[in-house]
This record gives structure tokens, C-alpha cells and sequence, in this order.
């Protein structure tokens, strides 16, 4: 999500979407979260149990890689700062550790890791509703990347989920 969540709410969260969710992060052995989303999702996410959300052991089991400049010392368990953003350090995080890394949100981590080519796959989740002047995924002046598409899949909701790669 790019945006506040708030505008999603009228579209309802079809299970189906939870399944897509459920296969993006199975694959993951990691979180990678910026220091606003890791802010959201730990009070968020930490009290719930498997019988709350099922997507619950996932996020407070897993190592979530925290990236920022500010946060002193990350409180949710299994959770690691590796400082302000730079490239080699993800680079060096993505060579350590086997599996993919999961991230969701952060919009301002996702932009400077599609700018220096650490996206390995892009998944998005497309409401059907124009948004006014806000957050961009894509920033102006972005440079342009070329995507192929993985996976797409249409939900009664109207929701689509977009996954792509990077064309080499």
C-alpha cells in the first residue's frame, strides 16, 4: 500500500486475497520494513495469534529487518535495525539470508530499492478508484523499468493482484 488503508475499507478483504498474500510470504525468510511501517505493523501485529489472523505467526515469528536512521532499538521480537537505507547493506541482507524478503509498505524503502534494481518481483494489489495528488509508488523523474508480468488475478471485489519482474 502506498496510502493510508483507510480508502481500501469500502472494498472489503476478499479471502482470496489473503491465499495470494499467504503464497508471496510463505516464501519469504524474512521482513524487510522502513521504520514508518515497522511502527504501524508492530502494535498491529504482535498482540494476534494464529486464531486472530492466520498471517499472524508469520509476521511476529519471522525476522523483521528493520531500515532506518532513527529508530534507537526495535521492541517487536525477532526484530533487527540495519541502520539508515543503503544499497550494499541490502544487497548484503539479500546474499545472508536464504529466501526472499517480504516487504510490505514502505513506500519510500520499495522507491530507492526499484532505483537501484534490489526488487526482485513486484506484487501490487490494485483497488478500482482514482486517487488525487498523494504518494506515488513510481516517484516523478523515476527512471524507466521495464516489468513482466507473473501473476495477475482478478477478485469479486474488484481488486487485482499484479505480480511482475523486473525485465532483464
Amino acid at each position: 500500500m502506498i496510502d493510508a488503508r483507510t480508502w481500501t475499507f469500502d472494498y472489503g478483504f476478499d479471502p482470496k486475497m489473503g491465499e495470494a498474500i499467504g503464497r508471496i510470504s510463505e516464501r519469504a525468510q524474512g521482513i524487510l520494513l522502513g521504520r514508518t511501517t515497522y511502527e504501524m505493523f508492530e502494535p498491529a501485529w504482535s498482540p494476534r495469534t494464529v486464531e486472530d489472523d492466520p498471517g499472524a505467526p508469520f509476521f511476529n515469528d519471522t525476522v523483521k529487518y528493520v531500515v532506518s536512521g532513527t529508530l534507537a532499538s526495535p521492541t517487536w521480537r525477532n526484530s533487527e535495525l540495519i541502520g539508515p537505507y543503503d544499497p550494499a547493506a541490502i544487497r548484503r541482507l539479500k546474499g545472508e539470508v536464504d529466501g526472499g524478503q517480504y516487504v510490505s509498505g514502505s513506500s519510500t524503502l520499495v522507491r530507492a530499492m526499484l532505483a537501484d534494481g534490489l526488487v526482485d518481483e513486484l506484487h501490487l494489489f490494485v483497488f478500482p478508484l482514482t486517487r488525487r495528488p498523494g504518494p506515488r509508488l513510481f516517484s516523478e523523474g523515476a527512471a524507466l523499468s521495464k516489468l513482466s508480468l507473473v501473476a495477475c488475478e482478478p477478485y469479486e471485489n474488484g481488486v487485482v493482484y499484479f505480480a511482475y519482474r523486473p525485465k532483464l
